[in-house]
């Protein structure tokens, strides 16, 4: 059974503490409170600055838990007559938090809801209320924002993806089953896998970790070597509900681009071409003749969809091969504004930087000659269509 865990996760190093002290005002600088004589009284945040921990190349989690730790929060969601117990990490000295969209919301697709009320427990025993920001269903990602006066915010870095590897050591600490603070370390056991979202649609490039994740991980940081966030933990898959060694975050770079959109709107928007499709491989190119052993096979066209008014062409039949049900018949996407689609994830990841009503020209393969057809790009819908 794969599913969603409401939880949260964390991480820590040695820190360097720089105070800085906030305005008055309910701005991103804090909030003033009277004193008795009828002056303001500012409250001011702590923010603690934190530097990569020196580990000469061991990967050493009791500093990653010392460092990071402290950034971590847990997110306390009230929907009425439920409540979740999630995870988040403190990602600015403007008291912005990052954590998993389900971990503030409830339903999906079009009946998705966010929570009433949310709370953040810090470490240090202080717990406030927050403001959902906005969240993005598609990535599993939300922003929520606490007023900063008067608490200690340690902001964690956002690393990259990049160049993460199979077998890496990572971090995660959280609470699971309400068990705050607790670590679990593991290796990414793979990259570049699909995961559900909240929507219908998958969201790929998520990493695959053997370090426990259990309900109450949800929204918690994925740390590498040096305590960077590499992800946010989001999923496991498990028979019986608890984690057995295969769960799922979603990258950072992935997160990175919610956020920034969710800062500046509220929400987040992706480009949507409104097709279905499946990798080729040799013996599959072989058996029905495909004209290329790589791309991405187009399965179904939303009808009236970006890809149905370019011309796109879906399989018009179904065959079986190697026991797995096919449309036969339809495109094959190569390229994409000139890039190689080696296969199915390779389309859907090269759209991540463009927007609806952007242009992209689509090299296709049909009936074994190669063609060139340009789409405009629409807006994806909170539910996938019926092709």
């Amino acid at each position: 059974m794969s599913g969603r865990r409401r939880g949260r996760a964390a991480a820590g190093v040695l820190a360097v503490a720089v105070f800085a002290a906030a305005g008055c005002g309910r701005g991103d600088g804090g909030s003033g409170t009277t004193g008795a004589s009828g002056n303001t009284v500012a409250k001011t945040t702590r923010v603690e600055v934190v530097k990569s921990a020196d580990t000469s190349g061991r990967f050493d989690p009791q500093a990653i838990y010392r460092r990071d730790s402290p950034g971590v929060v847990t997110i306390l969601s009230a929907f009425g007559s439920e409540a979740g117990l999630g995870s988040g990490f403190v990602i600015s000295d403007r008291g912005e938090i990052a954590t998993n969209a389900h971990v503030v919301t409830t339903g999906e697709g079009a009946a998705i809801r966010k929570a009433r009320r949310v709370f953040v427990r810090f470490g240090d025993r202080n717990q406030v209320p927050a403001r959902i920001v906005g969240f993005d269903p598609f990535a599993d990602v939300a922003l929520v924002k606490v007023d900063p006066g008067g608490l200690t915010l340690r902001p964690l870095t956002l690393g990259t993806t990049r160049d993460v590897a199979v077998g890496a050591p990572v971090a995660a600490i959280g609470s699971p089953f309400g068990e705050e603070r607790s670590l679990s370390v593991g290796v990414i056991s793979a990259t570049d896998r699909a995961i559900q979202s909240l929507t219908g649609f998958s969201t790929s490039g998520a990493l695959q970790t053997d370090a426990a994740i259990n309900s109450g991980n949800s929204g918690g940081p994925l740390l590498d070597g040096s305590g960077k966030v590499l992800g946010i933990n989001s999923q496991i898959r498990s028979s019986s509900g608890s984690g057995s060694g295969v769960g799922f975050a979603v990258p950072v770079d992935v997160v990175r681009h919610s956020i920034s959109q969710l800062r500046e709107n509220g929400r987040v928007e992706y480009p949507y071409l409104g097709v279905s499709t499946s990798g080729v491989y040799p013996q599959l190119a072989r058996e029905f003749r495909l004209g290329t052993d790589v791309g991405a096979w187009i399965q179904t066209v939303v009808p009236d969809g970006p890809g149905d008014r370019a011309g796109v062409k879906a399989g018009d039949r179904r065959e079986t091969f190697q026991e797995q049900p096919f449309r036969v018949g339809g495109d094959v996407v190569t390229k994409i504004d000139g890039a190689p689609v080696r296969e199915d994830a390779d389309l859907a990841r090269s759209l991540l930087d463009r927007r609806p009503g952007d242009r992209v020209t689509l090299t296709i393969v049909r009936d074994g000659a190669s063609r060139q057809v340009s789409v405009t790009l629409g807006t994806r819908p909170l539910q996938t269509p019926r092709g």
